[in-house]
């Protein structure tokens, strides 16, 4: 895998975020405090945390089958190991790259392409369910309803809400009028640059392919359903972190963290999220009154307890599947 300056952004990033959020913190008391809190209470908080990824991969099954039909769960589930592996371990979320990448030379009926473009889909419906839990928590009467920063998260959530829905409009066109997506393809890009664009529409056809599971009402509950138990089953991760703490805060509290954090990864960062994830989670912490001590203990805990099992499976599948970190620079090009 290439470095390159997008990684070097991301670790200054990671690294300027991670100092704002230690500041003023004794780090020395975070880990009396962590020393002190629930193993049992973690350990359930890991397994919880870890129990997401499979389903995940339960999830992709159904974004896959208009294109491959009903893949089997273990290619499915060895691929997105993989792929959050990668995540925690190389830079510029290569796991988006390495998921498709080990599921199509798994399973050789599924065009690279196609299943990148199911993991776009895959990732709008995770926008739209953690924006609609977060919505959710604002209703509870603990939500701090007169914090100035929680007004100004609220505000974020509609700028959210807009974004999602341009992509959904973006992707339905592909999904519903491709001819015309693609004479205006034609009209422009094979105008300009022929040679180009004549490369790059096999590409954009394997994309729209892959984007096949939006024409289906069946399948479009069946992939909610499970995204909606996956963001469940991780708020309720967050929460047994809490009590492992001795944190007071509604399960609501971790359905609105959960969406905080969701926007902090998602700038760029260093591989796994260091800094940006511990951040999120002293400002989403913050709101409901919680300590620095305790949000940033929080934040250090968890980061740390999820990281590890998935990274481990991911890396045992990796060496299993006979693969190698350098094969998905080259081989994600030559799909």
């Amino acid at each position: 895998m290439k470095f390159g300056w997008r990684g070097a952004l991301g670790i200054a990033l990671s690294a300027g975020a991670l100092w704002w959020t230690l500041h003023g913190v004794d780090l020395a008391t975070v880990w009396s405090v962590l020393g002190a809190s629930n193993a049992v209470l973690w350990i359930a908080c890991t397994i919880t945390a870890t129990a997401i990824f499979p389903l995940r991969a339960r999830r992709w099954a159904a974004l896959l089958e208009p294109v491959a039909g009903r893949l089997p769960f273990t290619s499915l589930w060895q691929a997105t190991a993989v792929g959050m592996m990668m995540n925690n371990v190389a830079p510029g979320r290569a796991g988006e790259f390495a998921r498709p990448f080990v599921l199509s030379r798994s399973e050789p009926t599924v065009k690279f392409t196609a299943a990148f473009a199911s993991l776009a889909v895959d990732r709008l419906f995770d926008g739209v369910i953690v924006l609609l839990l977060m919505i959710v928590a604002t209703f509870d009467p603990r939500f701090p309803h007169d914090s100035a920063a929680a007004a100004a998260v609220a505000l974020s959530m509609r700028y959210a809400a807009l974004f999602l829905t341009a992509v959904l409009v973006v992707l339905s066109t592909m999904v519903f009028a491709p001819h015309a997506l693609f004479a205006a393809y034609d009209a422009t890009a094979g105008r300009i640059a022929p040679t180009l664009a004549a490369r790059i529409r096999p590409l954009l056809e394997g994309f729209a392919s892959g984007l096949g599971v939006l024409r289906s009402p069946r399948l479009v509950a069946e992939v909610f359903f499970w995204a909606l138990l996956h963001w469940l089953c991780n708020a309720f991760a967050f929460w047994l972190g809490f009590r492992a703490l001795g944190i007071e805060a509604p399960l609501t509290a971790a359905l609105f963290l959960q969406g905080i954090i969701a926007i902090g990864v998602a700038i760029p960062s260093s591989p796994g999220f260091f800094g940006f994830f511990e951040g999120a989670a002293k400002v989403g912490l913050g709101l409901y009154g919680v300590s620095e001590t305790q949000a940033v203990s929080f934040g250090l805990g968890f980061h740390i307890l999820s990281y590890i099992p998935i990274t481990v499976i991911g890396a045992w599948y990796l060496t299993r599947l006979n693969l190698r970190l350098s094969d998905f620079s080259g081989g994600a090009k030559s799909t």
